[in-house]
């Protein structure tokens, strides 16, 4: 006790103004400005300390509470981008599947008309080579008998007189003579 007494009795003799030096005695200075600057900063600083505190805790809870929600939120949105994604994948299987079948379906219907269209040709190619070769085939008879007649006239008038051609008449008016008196 007697040396923190003469401590403060020590603090009343200054030294003096031209030298300058350290004061080695620890237990002397230290302790006593230590407590003095501890006694003020607990006194003074414990409401803004306590103030300090209490905003910084207030703003970590709002952090974790907003940060919550976020996540919250966060996982609500995945999911509603999941199930769209469900969604999607779904129609788009069914989109393939139908793009599928419709395209086979277009395909046996294109291949039944080119058929039908073949077999329509063939029936036309085939009726107008009937009609071709019953004109040839007329045509032809024409000839023929236009030729037989020829040779036929040829030869009658070679072989015909006149006294026959008479006759010939005569038997050919009394023939449609006969004809005419069954009609009556």
């Amino acid at each position: 006790m007697k040396n923190v007494t003469d401590s403060f009795v020590s603090l009343g003799h200054w030294p003096s103004a031209g030298s300058f030096g350290f004061n080695t005695d620890i237990l002397a200075t230290n302790p006593i400005n230590l407590s003095v600057v501890l006694g003020v900063l607990i006194y003074f600083g414990k409401g803004v300390l306590n103030d300090l505190l209490d905003n910084r805790k207030q703003r970590i809870l709002s952090t974790i509470r907003n940060s919550e929600e976020l996540r919250k939120g966060a996982i609500e949105q995945l999911e509603r981008a999941q199930a769209r994604l469900r969604k999607v994948e779904i129609e788009a299987d069914e989109y393939r599947k139908n793009g599928y079948s419709e395209i086979e379906r277009e395909k046996v219907n294109l291949i039944n008309a080119t058929c039908d269209s073949l077999e329509q040709l063939e029936n036309f190619k085939n009726e107008t080579l009937h009609f071709e070769q019953q004109r040839a085939i007329n045509q032809v008879r024409q000839r023929v008998f236009q030729q037989a007649l020829q040779g036929a006239l040829g030869t009658l008038n070679n072989c015909l007189n006149s006294e026959l051609h008479f006759r010939t008449i005569r038997a050919n008016i009394g023939i449609l003579g006969a004809m005419e008196e069954i009609t009556d």
